[in-house]
């Protein structure tokens, strides 16, 4: 009976496996069939999709020759030629016209600006910005009027160098130290930087003369000759860092006390030609009671005279000068 029952389980079971796999089977059936109405029914539509994408890459196959022959056509622009100033550059070629070129220079004065304001970091401070422009200007003048527009070249690249030479043969022109003195002075700064820096003391003069492989005398003279170089701005401000407080050098070395030298030169042409039309002995006369400051007896006595004849003497003078200004006014009135 006990085997009887175990057969019977085992058939219900494997009854039950075979409609389990007989129904994955059906399944499986049915997803097929789904997938193959898909694909037939997007086999049916692809052709329209085919013949759509045929007559798109044929219309960009078409339209591509003549977007290569427009790209033929427009030339690559070098420097000027091609660019948007170039008719503007063959009109002043071709007339030299004044106006044309003030309106190039307007264009490019920007260039002159950052050029002269680079320079004057490496300048000192007595050097004013303004004579850099001014400078610069001239050469933005000579580059435009030397400019061949047919190389090829931009007219940026080819002005800053006119620029800067020209503002450095203005800054060499203003120097009154030799070229020599400046090579000299020059030579012995990147010598004694370069001791610094290896040795992190101030060198002594030997090291200094076998650095730049001269004897010591050589070296000495050399800086006798470097000394003249070092030249000082009275106008030159001293500031403390707030601004407000700025002060010149001038302001520091000024004798209240002392008379001005513009008066006295003054002063000087002025008595010059006043006692120009008086005789020897008037002008001694003159020249010593207003110009040493000294009496009429010491006049005197240095002339040889009496007191009495000294002051007569200088009243006749005075007379006589009063009558030459009042001519004179009188013919500069007329």
């Amino acid at each position: 009976m006990a085997t009887i029952a175990r057969s019977s389980r085992a058939k219900s079971a494997s009854s039950k496996t075979t409609t389990k796999s007989k129904s994955a089977a059906s399944k499986t059936k049915a997803k097929a069939k789904t997938t193959t109405k898909n694909r037939v029914s997007e086999a049916t539509k692809s052709p329209v999709k085919r013949t759509t994408a045929k007559k798109q890459t044929s219309a960009a196959a078409k339209a591509a020759p003549k977007t290569r022959t427009a790209a033929r056509k427009t030339p690559k622009a070098r420097g000027e030629l091609g660019g948007p100033n170039e008719a503007l550059w063959r009109d002043y070629k071709a007339t030299h016209d004044p106006a044309l070129r003030n309106q190039l220079m307007e264009m490019y004065l920007s260039v002159v600006d950052f050029i002269a304001e680079r320079l004057l970091l490496t300048l000192p401070r007595s050097i004013d910005v303004d004579d850099l422009k001014s400078a610069g200007i001239f050469g933005l003048m000579d580059a435009i009027d030397g400019f061949d527009l047919e190389r090829g070249i931009k007219f940026k690249t080819y002005c800053s160098t006119r620029i800067r030479g020209a503002i450095l043969d203005e800054l060499r022109s203003q120097d009154w130290v030799p070229r020599l003195v400046r090579l000299r002075a020059h030579q012995l700064n990147r010598a004694q930087a370069a001791l610094e820096a290896r040795h992190g003391r101030a060198p002594t003069h030997a090291e200094m003369a076998s650095e730049m492989d001269v004897s010591l005398g050589d070296y000495l003279s050399m800086i006798e000759e470097a000394r003249a170089h070092t030249v000082r701005s009275l106008q030159e401000t001293w500031d403390d860092g707030n601004g407000d407080q700025s002060a010149e050098k001038i302001d520091f070395l000024r004798d209240p006390g002392s008379p001005d030298p513009a008066d006295v030169l003054n002063q000087e042409d002025v008595m010059r030609a006043i006692i120009r039309s008086l005789n020897r002995r008037e002008k001694q006369i003159i020249l010593m009671y207003y110009r040493d400051g000294l009496t009429m007896k010491q006049i005197g006595d240095v002339l040889e005279l009496t007191e009495s004849r000294v002051c007569q003497i200088h009243s006749n003078v005075m007379r006589k000068l009063k009558n030459h200004l009042e001519s004179s006014q009188l013919h500069l009135w007329l």
